[in-house]
């Protein structure tokens, strides 16, 4: 059973604004030396903060990576609504309606926007209508009409308030726009609102406080916090240890036996190295993905 050593595993970039997540990805190949580098969930160009990667075998997992929840800092305006719900997007009214705005009424419509609910994406994102991204048909002049789709607000708590802007802090489920709350919270208080800044602060238990520079990888330093550990990357998945024979019967392919509890994707362990992405039912561990070679 071969592995290779510091040719695959995760890392924890914070993107910078103005970037797209591509190019962040672009960097980080040259900083490794792989070319095999891909990210978990992008972030627009505007926004900053929180890049998991996966590079080299580990891009085999990332599947795994995808779907967690994710805490943000974000900047609103109210007063003005744009077509992307940021400030980057065309103006489409402006308004003095926030004008007198006190933070009691900014918590009851925070209130009403948390919990489960149905949100409406921006047109201007990358959920992919007939195979093509829906912002490059809104460029192209196409009329876009996304559908609501189910989102989970843990927490939306109002960090500050100085009209017509104000702070806030999300936690939320994947697949939540944050651009769609700010647009949401402006319905709420009879105003425009939009967003101009964003900053993602943590993926699941991955931290932006761990990650590196784009600065560290343009240098080719990737500081080794940024380096993330698989039982951390994958803490929120079942843990199993195996023997090194079934290590080595796994990296074949080759379903074995297993006492213990039943996971519908547990990944699996030799000696702290991540042998496989494996069903576990029935007293029997069935690799899905390996990531090591036999």
């Amino acid at each position: 059973m071969t592995h290779e050593p510091g040719r695959s595993g995760v890392l924890l970039v914070d993107k910078p604004v103005g970037p797209t997540s591509h190019d962040v990805v672009a960097v980080a190949r040259r900083a490794l030396g792989i070319r095999k580098v891909g990210h978990t969930g992008t972030l627009d160009p505007f926004a900053s903060g929180l890049l998991v990667l996966c590079y080299g075998r580990a891009t085999r997992v990332a599947e795994f990576l995808v779907g967690l929840d994710k805490s943000y800092e974000a900047v609103a305006r109210l007063g003005v609504a744009t077509d992307s719900f940021d400030h980057l997007g065309e103006v489409v009214s402006e308004d003095d309606a926030w004008v007198g705005v006190e933070v009691e009424s900014v918590e009851q419509a925070l209130d009403r926007l948390r919990g489960s609910q149905l949100q409406v994406p921006p047109s201007y994102s990358a959920i992919k209508v007939g195979g093509t991204p829906a912002h490059r048909r809104v460029r192209r002049g196409e009329e876009v009409t996304l559908e609501a789709r189910p989102v989970r607000i843990d927490a939306l708590e109002l960090d500050w308030l100085r009209p017509p802007e104000l702070g806030l802090t999300v936690v939320c489920s994947s697949g939540t726009y944050v651009r769609s709350l700010a647009r949401d919270l402006g319905e709420y208080l009879g105003t425009g609102c939009h967003l101009t800044a964003l900053r993602r602060t943590r993926v699941g238990a991955l931290q932006v406080e761990s990650a590196a520079s784009l600065d560290d990888l343009r240098s080719g330093h990737v500081p080794q916090s940024a380096r993330v550990g698989w039982r951390t990357a994958l803490a929120h998945i079942p843990e199993f240890d195996v023997s090194g024979d079934q290590a080595r019967r796994l990296a074949m392919g080759q379903t074995v036996e297993h006492t213990g509890p039943d996971a519908d994707v547990g990944a699996i362990y030799h000696e702290n190295d991540l042998v496989a992405m494996a069903e576990v039912a029935g007293g029997r561990i069935k690799p899905r993905k390996v990531l090591v070679g036999g």
